[in-house]
């Protein structure tokens, strides 16, 4: 038998692209020249995974500024000073504000689809962004003449675009991107703000035949950026219930990192339909140790005592690098874990399928 096994979507950006965007924001390089670099990381990325044997490849989002925040991209009714984000670490991301309406997307997810296809001999899937977590660029104030209904109808109407380009491309999976699930508990324990997430996740996913949504699949971790995370203290326990609530296709499960994986596993089996692919993490890109494919079997014959080898994926925790800038984690430490991952992957069908 095979399991599926794939990337979540970021890898570390190459040295030769990390220093371009330094010489771009120091004005020393055009957009033209950045755009050069960005393309050949994404040819150098898509090319390693190929030599390792994925079986299916990401851009690595090489060109992205942040999961999150491509869409926000060219906008200018943005105000940098908005949601602040902390880690464990005490580092913070934030988002940016929206000061005026209408709401739309300054740029498209298909369009890194589209540029990594052109290099890949194998299915490509592409990350999008959860509408949840665009929901927080709307200030707690309001803005006058344009009301939040008026943005959050606007922003659905934006996230569909966005995955309906990515299908029409031709997509092997849409992943959307739901980090700030656990996110939202330790922001608003009573699970009001979480709920509100999922009703919202639920509306787009709702605008999608069943079919489509086969190829639509939802990622939850509790964040990784610089080695740390924002919510790994939040209690698995009270998001996977609602997660599974969400109406997709598949579920890619932070995994490798949880300190009981079998009491996650007991979760999944209890609260996941009978449909839903379930790909369990198996490597932690925060950890620097790299996983040894033996370890990586293991972690994939303990998910198979749960979760019906049918219907069993594997992948990695998270992105390596969710943020352009961050470099807490090598290119190299990266391939090694994903090459661990498709290989133990392979001996963990091998020994289920005599």
């Amino acid at each position: 038998m095979t399991i599926a096994t794939e990337p979540i979507g970021s890898l570390p950006r190459t040295p030769e692209l990390l220093a371009a965007l330094q010489e771009h924001a120091a004005g020393r390089i055009d957009d033209a020249a950045l755009a050069d670099r960005q393309q050949e990381a994404v040819k150098d990325t898509i090319a390693r995974l190929e030599d390792l044997g994925s079986p299916v490849v990401t851009d690595g989002e090489q060109a992205k500024t942040s999961f999150v925040t491509y869409p926000l991209e060219g906008l200018t009714n943005l105000d940098p000073a908005g949601v602040v984000i902390p880690f464990a670490d005490g580092h913070i991301r934030q988002l940016p504000r929206l000061t005026a309406g209408p709401f739309r997307y300054g740029r498209n997810a298909d369009a890194y689809l589209t540029t990594a296809q052109a290099h890949a001999t194998v299915p490509v899937k592409q990350a999008v962004i959860a509408p949840s977590a665009l929901s927080l660029v709307y200030p707690a104030e309001g803005i006058d003449g344009y009301s939040r209904d008026r943005f959050l109808a606007d922003l659905l109407d934006e996230a569909e675009t966005d995955i309906r380009r990515c299908l029409r491309a031709g997509a092997h999976q849409v992943q959307i991107d739901f980090t700030e699930g656990r996110l939202a508990l330790k922001l608003d324990p009573s699970g009001g703000l979480l709920d509100s997430f999922v009703r919202l996740n639920n509306e787009l996913l709702g605008r999608f035949s069943e079919a489509e949504r086969s190829r639509i699949g939802v990622h939850t971790c509790p964040g990784g950026d610089r080695d740390s995370t924002h919510s790994a203290d939040v209690d698995y326990a009270l998001l996977l219930p609602r997660l599974f609530a969400l109406r997709a296709g598949a579920f890619y499960l932070e995994l490798a990192a949880e300190p009981d994986p079998r009491r996650v596993l007991d979760l999944v089996a209890k609260h996941a339909d009978e449909e839903s692919r379930i790909y369990v993490g198996v490597t932690d890109p925060i950890d620097p140790r790299i996983e040894s494919a033996q370890q990586v079997r293991d972690r994939v014959l303990l998910a198979a005592q749960y979760i019906d080898p049918e219907r069993l994926g594997t992948c990695d925790d998270c992105g390596f690098a969710p943020f352009a800038d961050d470099g807490s984690t090598s290119r190299e430490t990266a391939f090694a874990k994903i090459a661990a991952r498709i290989e133990g992957t392979a001996l963990a069908a091998a020994e289920l399928g005599r």
